[in-house]
């Protein structure tokens, strides 16, 4: 199993990770460190521990939004779909409709036809 080097917060954490992962632990771990830094300026010296918390709770809110966010489109999505279906379905209705007719009009007109055919021959 892998292991990788990350600086969090000004410390070093030898972290293990699965195979191909080694550069996204990397980067979460600079993720972490770019809200610590913004939470830094914001707050001052608070503690490192404290920072450290903090930073997570953020991650972990921006986490629990994106989630809603996510099952929000979801949901969204679902919707569109089932409008597509019904759309879908009352094109087909629609289209087996204008058929129908168009038969109907092809059985007049043949009729039609035939009878002019039969007014020639007896005139």
């Amino acid at each position: 199993m892998p292991q990788v080097n990350v600086t969090i917060n000004g410390k070093i954490y030898r972290m293990a990770c699965d195979d191909g992962q080694e550069a996204h632990l990397e980067g979460l771990a600079d993720r972490l460190n770019v809200v610590i830094d913004r939470l830094r300026g914001s707050f001052g010296e608070i503690g490192d521990q404290r920072l450290t918390v903090m930073a997570a709770l953020t991650m972990g809110d921006e986490l629990t939004e994106a989630h809603r966010r996510i099952r929000r489109l979801e949901a969204e999505l679902a919707g569109i779909n089932e409008t597509k279906s019904a759309v879908i379905a009352r094109y087909e209705e629609a289209e087996a409709g204008f058929a129908r007719a168009i038969d109907q009009a092809a059985v007049r007109i043949e009729g039609f036809a035939d009878r002019m055919i039969a007014q020639r021959r007896q005139g």
